[in-house]
C-alpha cells in the first residue's frame, strides 16, 4: 500500500494506536516498549502488510526532530545535583568510551568478515565506520527502560547511565562524519590527519558545549519574560528554544545533539515559569516522537533483507562480542581510576550498553549520503544488532540490577502537588507507625516539626481532610507540606 496525501492520516492514526496497545501488553511481560514499536514498523511495511516507505531522507529527518526532543527533555529531567557526584566518570564514558569501543569493535569486525564473509569484506575504515555508527548507548532505550522498570539503582548508577547516553551521541555522531569522509575520499588514517580530526572533534564539542549554555540562558530568560495568559504557549516557545539551539550551533560549526542535551541540563535546573506544564508537554511529546522514530525505522527496513545468513551469522558473533567483550572492555578501561566503584557496579554498567535508535539513524545517514551494497549491509547489520541488544539487554536490565544485588526501592508520592518555582514549599509522604503514635493516635498527639501542616490522610483508598482531633491507624499515609525542604528533612 502506497501512503498518500489521502491516506496518510488513516494510516498514521492505525501505527500510533496499534503502538500503544502493544507496548503496553509487552510492558507486562518486561518487553522493551520501543523494541515493539520497532516491530509494529516492521510488520506494517512492504514485508508485512504492504505500506511502502523507503526514504532514508525521511528517516533521517525525523529522526534528527525526534533526537533534539529526546536529548532536550533527557537534560531538563537530569538534575545537576545528582550528576555533580558522577560527571567525570560520565564524561569518559561518553567520550574514550566510544572512541574505545569504536576500535575494539571496529578491529573485530574487520578480521570476521575477513574470515565468515568475503562478499561483505569492508577495509579497516569501512570496518571502523561501522563500529562508530554502533558505538553510542542510545538515550531513547536507556531514558524509556529505566525510567518504564520503576527500579531504583544504588551508588548513583541510574544518573550516571542517563548521563552516558544523552551526552555520547555526539561524540558517536563526529566519527560517524570523520570515518565516512575518510572512506568517501579514499584517504589513509595517517597521524596528521587523525591530529585533525581529533581538533576538529575537540572544537565541535567546545562549540556545541558552549551553544548549548548560552542558548540555555537566553530560553530561561525569554520564558520567564513571556508573562502570557496562556500557559500552553509556554511548552511551545520552549520547543522552538530546542530547534535553535540545534540549528544556530550547527551553524557555528558545533555538535548541535550535545547543544540541545547541554540546553535541557540549564533549562531543567532553573527556576523558569510555568515549569510543570513545560516539562508535562514534554512527557508526552517525548513518547510521540519516540513512537514516529522507531515506526519510521521498522517501515524503512526490509526483513528480507535482514532474515538471511550474510547477516544473522556475523550479526550474532557480533552482537555477542559487543555485549561480553567490547562493551565490558571500554567501561572497565574508562572506570579504572575510580576505585570506589564496585566490580558489580562495572558489570552492570556494562550491561546497560543499549543500542536503538541513535544508531540506526547514523546508518541510514550513511545510506543517504554514502549509497552502495556496502552502506545497505551496514544498515541491515545496525538494525540486526540493535534487535539483539533490545531483545538481550533491553529485558534483563531489572533482573541483572537484581541479580547484582543493585537494585533500589522506589517510593512514589501517592498524592502529588506541584508548586511554582518561586514558592519554596516542599511535600512529604510519611506511614504512621506505632513510634509516631507514641504520645497518642489524635493527629494533634504527633510530634512535627515547625511550619509544617498535614493536609491529607490516605486510609486504605479513602482520602480524609484532617484537624487536629482526627484519630490516626497504623499504616495511614499522611500528605505534608512544610515551608522548605530543611523543615522535614528530619521527619
Amino acid at each position: 500500500m502506497q501512503i498518500t496525501d489521502g491516506n496518510i492520516m488513516l494510516v498514521t492514526a492505525a501505527l500510533l494506536a496499534l503502538s500503544v496497545f502493544v507496548g503496553k501488553a509487552g510492558s507486562k511481560f518486561g518487553m522493551p516498549a520501543l523494541l515493539l514499536f520497532l516491530c509494529v514498523g516492521m510488520v506494517a511495511g512492504v514485508d508485512g502488510f504492504g505500506i511502502q516507505f523507503d526514504s532514508a531522507e525521511a528517516v533521517q529527518l525525523i529522526g534528527m526532530i525526534s533526537l533534539s526532543i529526546i536529548l532536550f527533555s533527557g537534560g531538563v529531567d537530569t538534575k545537576i545535583s545528582e550528576i555533580r557526584p558522577i560527571w567525570r566518570e560520565g564524561i569518559l564514558l561518553a567520550t574514550i568510551g566510544v572512541m574505545l569501543t569504536t576500535l575494539i569493535t571496529g578491529s573485530f569486525i574487520y578480521f570476521l568478515l575477513l574470515m565468515i564473509s568475503p562478499d561483505y569484506n569492508l577495509t579497516y575504515l569501512q570496518s571502523l565506520l561501522l563500529a562508530a555508527i554502533m558505538s553510542s548507548t542510545d538515550s531513547a532505550s536507556v531514558f524509556s527502560i529505566l525510567n518504564s522498570s520503576r527500579t531504583g539503582l544504588k551508588h548513583n548508577l541510574k544518573p550516571m547511565l542517563e548521563f552516558e547516553s544523552g551526552s555520547n551521541d555526539p561524540m558517536a555522531y563526529l566519527l560517524v562524519v570523520i570515518l565516512m569522509g575518510l572512506v568517501s575520499t579514499g584517504e589513509e588514517l595517517t597521524s596528521g590527519l587523525l591530529m585533525a580530526s581529533l581538533g576538529k572533534l575537540a572544537l565541535q564539542l567546545l562549540l556545541g558545549g558552549f551553544g548549548g549554555l548560552a542558548i540555555g540562558w537566553i530560553s530561561t530568560r525569554i520564558i520567564n519574560r513571556l508573562n502570557s495568559d496562556n500557559e500552553f504557549l509556554y511548552p511551545v516557545m520552549m520547543i522552538a528554544c530546542t530547534f535553535f539551539a540545534f540549528s544556530l550551533t550547527e551553524l557555528i560549526g558545533g555538535n548541535a545533539y550535545l547543544a540541545v542535551y547541554v540546553a535541557g541540563l540549564v533549562v531543567g535546573n532553573t527556576r523558569i515559569a510555568m515549569k510543570h506544564t513545560i516539562t508535562t508537554f514534554f512527557g508526552g511529546f517525548t513518547w510521540l516522537v519516540q513512537i514516529l522514530m522507531f515506526l519510521s525505522l521498522g517501515l524503512l527496513v526490509n526483513p528480507h533483507e535482514v532474515i538471511n545468513s550474510q547477516i544473522i551469522v556475523p550479526g550474532l558473533l557480533l552482537g555477542v562480542f559487543m555485549i561480553l567483550a567490547a562493551r565490558p572492555l571500554a567501561v572497565f578501561i574508562c572506570l579504572l581510576p575510580f576505585r570506589k566503584i564496585s566490580l558489580k557496579a562495572k558489570i552492570f554498567i556494562s550491561w546497560v550498553g543499549l543500542r536503538g535508535a541513535v544508531p540506526i539513524i547514523f546508518a541510514a545517514f550513511v545510506l543517504t549520503n554514502m549509497p552502495g551494497d556496502e552502506s545497505r549491509f551496514m544498515f541491515n547489520m545496525v538494525f540486526f544488532i540493535t534487535i539483539i541488544s533490545l531483545l538481550v539487554q533491553g529485558t534483563t536490565i531489572t533482573r541483572m540490577a537484581q541479580w547484582l544485588g543493585l537494585d533500589d526501592v522506589i517510593v512514589e508520592d501517592e498524592i502529588k502537588i506541584h508548586f511554582p518555582d518561586e514558592i519554596t514549599a516542599a511535600t512529604r509522604e510519611i506511614e504512621v507507625t506505632g513510634a509516631l503514635l507514641d504520645n497518642g493516635s489524635l493527629l494533634k498527639d504527633i510530634s512535627l516539626p515547625l511550619n509544617t501542616l498535614v493536609i491529607m490522610v490516605k486510609r486504605g483508598n479513602k482520602y480524609l481532610v484532617p484537624t487536629g482531633s482526627t484519630e490516626l491507624h497504623l499504616g495511614d499515609r499522611l500528605f505534608i507540606v512544610a515551608e522548605s525542604q530543611n523543615s522535614i528533612d528530619c521527619l
